[in-house]
């Protein structure tokens, strides 16, 4: 996966808490990934890769389109005091709409935490019809763990 592939990372976390190790919960709450079915987006640096790395048996990510980024904006954008994003609020940042906003996160104009009162993180369902193999494997070895590409927007869809 080079620089120039992957611009925009999604990470959703699928394990919960129990007899997480303490450098890797450290590095779950650096992401923002307190809790299962939480889910963030983050630009694909080295930095963050290695962070996936180290959490990989907890975590599931992948290149996230401009349009699923939107759709899950949309639906599972949440502004401080638990209320939803809307466009008249990105009006007032300036953007049109949510394929504007998704676009400039995707580009790497902008990320989640620059924009003022947005939470971070988006807290999904479980996925509808269940995780279709084992949580406790990587997607190589026929699981749900890992590094999975462009699959990442199927994932999201069936989870928001």
């Amino acid at each position: 996966m080079s620089k120039a592939e992957a611009r925009c990372l999604a990470v959703v976390r699928i394990r919960g808490t129990v007899n997480v190790r303490g450098d890797v919960k450290d590095t779950l709450a650096m992401l923002r990934l307190h809790k299962a079915n939480h889910a963030t987006v983050i630009p694909a640096t080295p930095t963050y890769l290695g962070m996936l790395q180290k959490a990989k048996d907890y975590l599931t990510w992948g290149e996230i389109s401009e349009a699923t980024l939107a759709r899950l904006l949309q639906r599972r954008g949440r502004l401080e005091g638990n209320k939803p994003l809307t466009e008249e609020y990105l009006r007032k940042m300036g953007f049109k709409g949510f394929e504007e906003l998704a676009k400039a996160i995707c580009s790497g104009k902008l990320t989640l935490k620059q924009i003022p009162g947005l939470k971070p993180v988006f807290r999904l369902h479980p996925p509808s019809k269940g995780f279709k193999r084992s949580v406790k494997r990587h997607v190589a070895e026929g699981g749900e763990l890992g590094y999975r590409g462009e699959k990442i927007n199927e994932l999201l869809e069936r989870m928001m």
